[in-house]
């Protein structure tokens, strides 16, 4: 039986934290930015916000190479239903933090595979319930100025320093506070038809 070349995997996404996450799973893969406008809809969920802008990522690299597989992630900080996304600056990192000290908060974190020429289309919600410390204005700045996770949603870089700010983690996903869920991903892939352990076997 002739073998089947496997398609080739994109990530849409710029971010540096999603391709060190894809990395992990050792298989080839390309970057490219999805250019999509992610302002929020008029009373979207912060829930339902990550899972169409996932999905949205996902849909426009899938256009540009309709013949490969096409990874899209968003991710939403929710605080009872307030959407906090990345920050940008100090000030408003510092204005995030405040709001989310000594409460919990759900990181909803949405990943999509797609595959145009193929008609699949998958999208999954990994939702990390994470529980801050009542933080002082001190800690913040210390934080932020070590830190600067100004491109990170709810400006908590979980990975780093940001991990001192916490309480408690509660999610079945571990990789999904960073930004991508590889558990979920992985699933997607292998039904995308991308052979993630395979294809690491080496002839004798």
């Amino acid at each position: 039986m002739p073998h089947t070349p496997q398609r080739k995997l994109i990530l849409g996404s710029t971010s540096a934290y999603r391709r060190e996450l894809l990395e992990r799973l050792r298989v080839p893969f390309t970057v490219e930015s999805p250019h999509v406008d992610e302002t929020p809809l008029a009373g979207e969920a912060p829930s339902a916000l990550a899972r169409r802008l996932a999905l949205a990522k996902a849909q426009a690299v899938a256009q540009r190479f309709p013949d490969c597989v096409v990874i899209g992630s968003d991710q939403v900080a929710d605080l009872d239903g307030l959407a906090l996304g990345k920050p940008g600056t100090h000030d408003h990192a510092v204005a995030q933090l405040r709001q989310m000290s000594g409460h919990t908060i759900i990181f909803q974190t949405a990943v999509a595979v797609v595959c145009q020429q193929s008609g699949f289309c998958q999208e999954q919600l990994a939702p990390v319930k994470v529980t801050f410390r009542t933080l002082d204005d001190a800690e913040i700045e210390s934080y932020l100025h070590a830190e600067q996770p100004y491109d990170c949603a709810g400006s908590a870089k979980s990975e780093g320093l940001g991990i001192t700010l916490l309480s408690r983690i509660d999610n079945d996903d571990p990789t999904a506070l960073v930004g991508l869920p590889l558990i979920r991903t992985s699933q997607m892939l292998r039904a995308a038809g991308i052979d993630l352990l395979h294809s690491l076997r080496t002839a004798p």
